[in-house]
């Protein structure tokens, strides 16, 4: 029986799942139509899948766990229902022709929710009886409205890489800075700090924020900033991407295999560089945060003989407090706002590292959520008493494979509710299009 609590709990998550919808439906809507069929980035799928594909997630989680619907095309079920992950197997080798027409696809795209949203208003939503394990109905919208939510800003990378001229510019106003950039290096004393999320919690979290757990960490310096454009200039113009020395053999063998020379955001033009941005070319701006893959960050730390911070450095510069306490956010307890940190799809892309002030840590740290993902040196990895999800086994497990690395922060299309302190992204350590930079620390 639903009390009443939960029933405006599910009214607040269908306004939610309505949102998020709404998103991703307004990011496909800056794709020419001629160019949704195309592949952007090599190693995933076309365009044309992730349509679909966000439907099918919510219909493939939703119609069987929870309303015991009947598929209407279980082809497309099956067609749309994973997407791929960039390691290993080689590229992808289908053809338009191999996909279904757009036409088809958003017909199935609109029976999906028309099917699911007559189940969710109908006021009969106690489908206990069929939900997997302990999970509630909650929960299965809670995970997917943030697969959408995710989506929509992946789905961003992605169409960065896109031609210009194959999308439709939306404003994007260049955010510049205000105040001069002094980078120094902050000291964190030793002390505890919180990962994950207490199962006894009523809070929304995904199987790998499961359980929590306090580490103790011992004295470091971090950046106050992230890395600039500016600083990693200095490391591509002192030789950094041909120094055999600064890198691992297996990023050595990529990026030697590739060809990489530079940040994959950076386009080289006579006497400088300029910037992709989603929708323009600009200089490149020296006092955003550089965009790179692991290897390229790890690289750039040993050259300034420093080192990615690992997990629980990152955590507790961002949510320590001096007296030993930990905050919600790295300000305080205050909802995420503007003020606070360039994220929730106010941007599409970077400010100055030192555009939010507001945004200071108790130790002084600024800028950690939002703006960009910020790598650590964890490998993505389950916490003690890991459990994976029973309707989505291999959301993080898949992936505790070696070749990942735990996220932190945040970027300017990363949604506010996934700003919560134990929430883990990842992705491996040779990807370069994500919108993820770094800062480094030291334990002299």
């Amino acid at each position: 029986m639903l009390t009443a609590q939960t029933d405006a709990t599910i009214a607040q998550l269908l306004s939610r799942l309505s949102d998020a919808r709404a998103k991703s439906d307004q990011l496909f809507d800056i794709v020419r139509t001629e160019a949704i069929y195309d592949r952007p980035i090599p190693e995933r799928h076309r365009i044309v899948f992730y349509v679909g594909h966000l439907e099918a997630f919510d219909w493939n989680l939703l119609h069987e766990n929870a309303f015991g619907l009947e598929s209407f095309h279980p082809q497309f079920d099956q067609l749309f229902a994973f997407g791929i992950d960039p390691v290993g197997g080689g590229l992808p080798t289908d053809q338009p022709a191999d996909w279904p027409s757009l036409d088809q696809v958003r017909d199935y795209v609109r029976r999906i929710r028309a099917a699911l949203d007559e189940k969710l208003s109908d006021g009969n939503l106690d489908y206990s009886e069929r939900m997997p394990g302990d999970f509630s109905l909650e929960t299965l919208l809670n995970v997917a409205i943030e697969h959408r939510l995710m989506h929509v800003e992946t789905l961003a990378y992605m169409l960065h890489q896109l031609p210009l001229d194959s999308k439709i510019p939306q404003a994007s106003p260049i955010v510049l800075a205000t105040q001069s950039l002094h980078p120094q290096m902050i000291e964190i004393p030793a002390g505890r700090v919180t990962l994950g999320l207490s199962r006894a919690s009523d809070s929304f979290g995904w199987d790998n924020e499961f359980d929590a757990h306090t580490v103790d960490v011992p004295t470091f310096q971090i950046d106050r900033f992230m890395t600039t454009n500016a600083q990693f200039q200095e490391f591509v113009e002192a030789g950094g991407y041909e120094n055999r020395a600064l890198w691992s053999d297996a990023d050595w063998k990529w990026k030697s295999t590739q060809k990489i020379s530079h940040p994959v955001f950076w386009i080289p033009a006579e006497g400088g560089w300029l910037c992709r941005t989603m929708f323009n070319e600009i200089p490149l701006p020296a006092d955003w945060p550089v965009y790179v893959s692991h290897a390229e960050a790890s690289a750039f730390a040993r050259w300034k003989k420093k080192a990615l911070p690992s997990e629980q450095q990152w955590q507790r510069a961002a949510y320590g407090t001096p007296q030993d306490g930990e905050r919600y956010y790295p300000w305080g307890e205050d909802s995420p706002a503007e003020s606070y940190g360039n994220f929730d799809f106010t941007s599409w892309g970077p400010a100055p590292v030192n555009a939010t002030p507001n945004s200071r840590s108790a130790f002084g740290v600024e800028g950690m959520l939002g703006n960009g993902w910020e790598w650590t040196s964890t490998e993505f990895a389950p916490f003690s008493g890991f459990k994976a999800f029973p309707f989505y086994p291999g959301y993080s497990a898949n992936f505790f494979d070696g070749k990942h690395f735990v996220m932190k922060g945040g970027s300017a299309r990363t949604a506010a509710c996934m700003l919560r302190p134990t929430f883990r992204n990842w992705f491996q350590g040779n990807y370069q299009y994500v919108y993820a930079g770094f800062r480094c620390v030291t334990t002299d």
